[in-house]
């Protein structure tokens, strides 16, 4: 059941697939029959949704809007569907989380944990991806919340809650030299094989431009797009893995030893929970967003 109008959904399948033929297949409908809903539907709004040209179309500035407008209409419908649902039978409820690696092994987790105790009936899809991935998927509907790693202003979501997340602590074994550290610096870490995360995630952009302002040279042994093997580097003793404190569990705190590392670059970082710019909120994901906030209190 889908609660747009067709020209509605005309424009959105144009939109998305960039030529009218390939709308219609995909809508097993005439290309004529599309340009006709989107025809009306640019005469009624007096503007332009689509520049032609001889491959296809893009977006106006205008098309781009009632795209948004759009997703934000597909997202609220999904949404009045399930509690129509939910009020005339007991239903799952289906929650679309998208995470940062480093906040999927801990924060998320508890969270879900935390809701699951109080609702049977939700079930949670969490997908694992890069920060900006996340941001998009929930700009576009394609998840409800984003908790993920920002290190600047965000304009086409909002952020239901930001909390610092700096890149904060040199992770080692209780028989490595640094464990008798209460700190260390840039400069002491290039003494020690390094583990930090694969390029293109937040912590080792920031990690990457401390150690350039310093004209340091670090030795890093591994990098990873997963926290695990980063932090099971360090259990290892053989030498030092660069963390946040959101990614360690009660084992990791009680087993290694976490030496704090400030540097003023390091700490240019922000954990946010994101949703959907204007989409009314079910009540299920506001519960989750405050479980989430509660467990930060719980972890800190």
């Amino acid at each position: 059941m889908n609660m747009l109008t067709p020209a509605l959904l005309y424009f959105d399948a144009v939109a998305q697939e960039g030529t009218l033929t390939d709308a219609a297949e995909r809508l097993h409908v005439s290309a004529s029959a599309i340009s006709r809903q989107i025809n009306k539907l640019e005469t009624s709004l007096g503007m332009p949704l689509f520049n032609r040209h001889a491959r296809g179309v893009e977006l106006t500035e205008a098309g781009r809007l009632l795209l948004a407008y759009v997703r934000r209409a597909e997202a609220e419908g999904a949404v009045v569907r399930e509690e129509l649902l939910v009020s005339m039978q007991r239903k799952t409820r289906t929650l679309r989380v998208a995470c940062a690696e480093g906040f999927a092994r801990v924060w998320v987790p508890s969270a879900v944990a935390a809701l699951s105790r109080q609702h049977d009936d939700v079930e949670f899809h969490l997908d694992v991806v890069s920060s900006s991935e996340a941001t998009r998927r929930v700009a576009e509907g394609e998840a409800d919340v984003a908790v993920v790693f920002s290190l600047g202003p965000q304009s086409k979501v909002t952020v239901e809650h930001s909390t610092p997340t700096p890149v904060a602590f040199a992770l080692v074994s209780p028989d490595h030299p640094l464990a008798a550290q209460q700190s260390t610096t840039l400069k002491d870490l290039c003494r020690y094989k390094l583990a930090v995360t694969a390029p293109g995630s937040s912590q080792r952009e920031l990690f990457d431009l401390a150690m350039q302002i310093e004209g340091l040279t670090p030795s890093i042994t591994l990098q990873s797009d997963h926290i695990n093997p980063v932090i099971q580097f360090a259990r290892s003793g053989v030498g030092v893995s660069l963390v946040g404190g959101l990614s360690l569990d009660r084992r990791d705190r009680d087993e290694l030893v976490m030496v704090q590392l400030d540097h003023p670059v390091l700490r240019q970082r922000q954990g946010q929970i994101q949703t959907m710019t204007g989409r009314a909120q079910p009540a299920i994901l506001t519960a989750f967003i405050d479980a989430l906030i509660d467990g930060l209190e719980a972890l800190a």
